[in-house]
């Protein structure tokens, strides 16, 4: 079972849409004891970054994040929010992953980074399995994840970032795979193949892709 954590942020509905299309028991939660008995966790999000760490806040789920030790799929601002702090509304994060979210530079190009866009490098680890830089994803965010020794996989758009970071038990990806067709289901799919047949064991980043 799949829980996807509800803080009144998230986009909730098509990511239950897109495990159904998967086939994949899941509920919509904001309960620990729920949350204890899934095999994994989307952390899914929309919106801004302030309300949503005090939604979390309020529910304690901020805690029970960071002391997870079950598989966690972070998507936008989910994603955003495993790090330490971010520029929007100078917010502190969930600190699970180092380093502080900025704006893209408006006068350099439009924000926020709306639309395709594919990856400018991939290392290798199960989350990305068979996909390269030629597959393309949607991207909807004003502000950008840096690129560090936890980076999977960068994009560019003003600014090289993180468009995948692992850590640990923790994955996040910056654009919404439940709305990036054929390659973001196939990132679900990794992620929930990662879950049931490894028994949700982390894995470290590996050398970059050829």
């Amino acid at each position: 079972m799949i829980a996807i954590i509800n803080y009144e942020a998230g986009n909730l509905a098509s990511v239950s849409n897109a495990l159904k299309r998967l086939e994949e028991p899941h509920l919509i939660t904001d309960e620990e004891y729920e949350l204890n008995q899934a095999d994994a966790v989307i952390f899914p999000g929309v919106g801004h970054a302030q309300p949503a760490m005090q939604s979390l806040e309020k529910n304690n789920l901020d805690r029970w994040l960071k002391n997870t030790s079950k598989p966690v799929l972070g998507i936008c601002l989910g994603m955003q929010l495993l790090y330490e702090s971010s520029q929007e509304g100078n917010v502190q994060g969930l600190g699970i992953l180092p380093g502080r979210l900025k704006k893209f530079d408006s006068s350099v190009n439009k924000v926020p980074h709306m639309g395709w866009n594919t990856f400018s490098e991939v290392k290798k680890h199960p989350l990305v399995e068979s996909l390269d830089h030629q597959h393309y994803f949607y991207y909807v965010h004003s502000y950008y994840a840096p690129v560090n020794e936890f980076t999977i996989a960068t994009c560019d758009y003003i600014e090289e970032f993180s468009a995948i970071a692992c850590k640990d038990n923790f994955m996040g990806v910056q654009f919404h795979p439940e709305k990036s067709g054929q390659a973001g289901s196939l990132i679900i799919q990794n992620f929930l193949q990662f879950v049931h047949e490894s028994g949700g064991k982390p894995s470290s980043p590996k050398a970059p892709l050829k």
